[in-house]
């Protein structure tokens, strides 16, 4: 794993010492090596941070130059099927046993389509063609691993994260109101927008390719979720559940299988739920001694999950770590958030997935993961919860829309005086404005709701939850997997995982998200996947074979953290500090006397306000650090 950078400027001269700042900025990246490339002529710079995880040597060092001289790449991730592809490459002359040689040598044999369709795994990369002088950047399918990329000043600028760059000269660095907006809706900031103005973070399964005359996108999609989703439509899996079951196992032991290879120790992360008990199952399934396994627990039982991940450690028979952490461990991660997500990022799981990637690296460099089994087997409680649009939905349109416009008449005070079941009252008036189900799903997974009234001079722009093309489905549950798959799980979820595991110089990776499982699952009738008011049916008949109902058979309980209690204790100076309505004022970017309300409200028991809360806390943290 590992950490890109670079940046492009056909006019003008380049000086090596930017795009060795940029290069630093993501050292925690890839701590073990690093190099940069300067072509002064072209005015194109490359820079790498390496994580060594395959071929030790230095012999696979980046930037890396292909053995015909045409192309040069640095390259973030791994492909895991390249030993398999050297085989069709047999006649190349490899130096090296690195697999970002091997994605050379498949570019200059195939070309870059051809290649990447031949890849199985995450990546990231950028590849400079020396004949054509063109400069393309690609992102793996599902956005496992991050690339942003902009034109500032003139100059093109792409990075890992983008604190490489921000050591440019040339950023601009302006907020980007209608990203903000995004922002408090989602409690991240959706592709392609980023906090900054003109920088794009790259869409998954897209190629992004430069020409030196404009320096604009010309953007290529490679593979699409939507694509898939509709395909697996049209030509569902016919066989049983029982065959189904046999089959997904067959994949998900394949997909393991090549993540396994390393030439460093390399475990796995346990929760005790049915994802990462599945990954590890079928880890330990594989392996000839004890998988390392790790999970951190809670002294507060409704949050700790580590007796659940115990029970199934001690059953495979894994070598298993957990660490108990009190509410200061915590809170100490709090204050490296804006530093390590680098733009206003608020799904709080971000703390202990930080600290359980933190207690990981201690002992391993690579982690597996069970991240998109939610996504893909229909796993989200919220699922369960959509027969309430069939309720709304009884109701003709003119008349829900009228009663919703009586919303803003009826006097603020008739809520609060109610509490939480008035904030359930004013969600159902909001409900019954919404047009069809893709506007209702929206509003029920948005944080904010009305956006435009806490951000200043914002206005929200589309996203894939807006986007018509992703609604070809009468079948709720295949559009609400979608609809995650292209948004909540990159955006959120993948986003989380990358920087608290990039922080601590950590490779996570993801075999249930292998584009194969994925094309499966997708192929699957829900009936397969939803029995009895639940999900993953057929995920859980995989991990059954391995480990017993009565283990791992629970509610789903999530990564919490106890955010509610420390707001009104140990953080109440810092969130005061952070929310006062002068600063706030004065910085131009938030309704402060909405603020203002909030917090006032919900130190007076008004516990709703909680997640806004730590949403506006978290931008006014982000923003504390850029004045810094």
């Amino acid at each position: 794993m590992c950490g890109i950078c670079g940046f492009w400027a056909p006019e003008g001269v380049h000086d090596q010492g930017h795009i060795e700042a940029m290069t630093n900025a993501l050292i925690h990246r890839g701590p073990d090596d690093s190099d940069t490339w300067l072509d002064q002529e072209a005015g194109i710079g490359f820079g790498h941070c390496r994580l060594s995880i395959l071929d030790l040597s230095p012999l696979g060092r980046q930037p890396m130059r292909s053995a015909c001289g045409r192309y040069i790449i640095v390259y973030n991730g791994e492909v895991y099927n390249h030993l398999a592809l050297r085989e069709e490459l047999s006649s190349y002359d490899f130096r090296s046993t690195s697999d970002t040689e091997t994605l050379l040598a498949a570019i200059a044999r195939w070309g870059l389509e051809e290649a990447i369709s031949k890849f199985i795994g995450m990546f990231a990369f950028a590849l400079w063609d020396r004949q054509e002088r063109s400069l393309s950047l690609v992102r793996d399918r599902l956005g496992i691993k991050p690339l942003y990329y902009g034109k500032s000043n003139g100059t093109l600028l792409f990075g890992s994260e983008l604190k490489a760059l921000k050591q440019h000269p040339q950023f601009a660095n302006v907020v980007d109101r209608n990203s903000l907006s995004l922002y408090f809706r989602h409690c991240c900031i959706p592709a392609p927008y980023s906090i900054y103005e003109g920088i794009n973070k790259l869409k998954p399964g897209t190629i992004a390719t430069f020409k030196e005359e404009s320096l604009e996108p010309e953007l290529t999609t490679y593979w699409s979720a939507r694509d898939t989703w509709i395909a697996g439509s049209e030509n569902p899996y016919c066989g049983s559940i029982d065959e189904a079951t046999n089959a997904l196992e067959a994949l998900l032991m394949d997909a393991i299988d090549m993540r396994m290879l390393s030439d460093v120790p390399l475990g796995a992360f346990l929760s005790g739920g049915i994802d990462s008990s599945t990954v590890v199952a079928l880890m330990q399934a594989q392996s000839s001694k004890p998988i390392k396994t790790f999970s951190i627990g809670f002294h507060e039982d409704r949050y700790n999950e580590a007796a659940h991940a115990r029970a199934v450690a001690e059953h495979l028979k894994t070598d298993h770590t957990e660490l108990y952490l009190t509410p200061q461990d915590l809170l100490e991660v709090v204050p490296l958030i804006p530093k390590h997500w680098d733009e206003p990022f608020a799904d709080a799981s971000q703390i202990p997935t930080y600290c359980v990637s933190k207690l990981a690296r201690e002992h391993v460099t690579v982690s597996l993961s069970g991240d998109g089994g939610d996504e893909l087997f229909a796993g989200y409680p919220r699922y369960f919860l959509m027969d309430k649009w069939e309720l709304v939905e009884r109701v003709p349109y003119a008349l829900r829309s009228l009663a919703a416009k009586t919303l803003p008449h009826i006097p603020g005070a008739c809520y609060k005086l109610l509490g939480e079941f008035g904030q359930k009252i004013q969600w159902r008036f909001d409900a019954l404005g919404m047009k069809d189900f893709s506007e209702f799903y929206r509003n029920l997974t948005s944080h904010f709701k009305h956006p435009e009234e806490l951000v200043i001079g914002a206005n929200e722009p589309g996203t894939e939850l807006t986007d018509p093309a992703n609604r070809f489905s009468q079948d709720r549950f295949k559009l609400m997997t979608l609809w995650d798959t292209v948004s909540y799980l990159p955006d959120d979820i993948l986003t989380k995982v990358d920087r608290a595991s990039m922080a601590v110089s950590l490779e996570a990776r993801v075999p249930i998200l292998d584009h194969r499982v994925v094309e499966f699952a997708a192929s699957l009738p829900m009936s397969l996947k939803v029995c009895k008011g639940q999900g993953k049916e057929v995920l859980k008949r995989v991990l059954y074979k391995h480990v017993p109902k009565k283990i791992v058979d629970r509610p789903k309980m999530g990564f919490g953290v106890p955010i509610q209690e420390w707001l009104k204790g140990p953080l109440r100076d810092w969130c005061e500090s952070l929310l006062d309505p002068t600063v706030i004022r004065q910085q131009g970017f938030l309704n402060e006397k909405l603020i203002s309300t909030m917090w006032q409200e919900y130190l007076t028991g008004h516990e709703y306000w909680n997640p806004h809360l730590w949403d506006i806390l978290m931008f006014q943290a982000w923003l504390a650090k850029e004045k810094r």
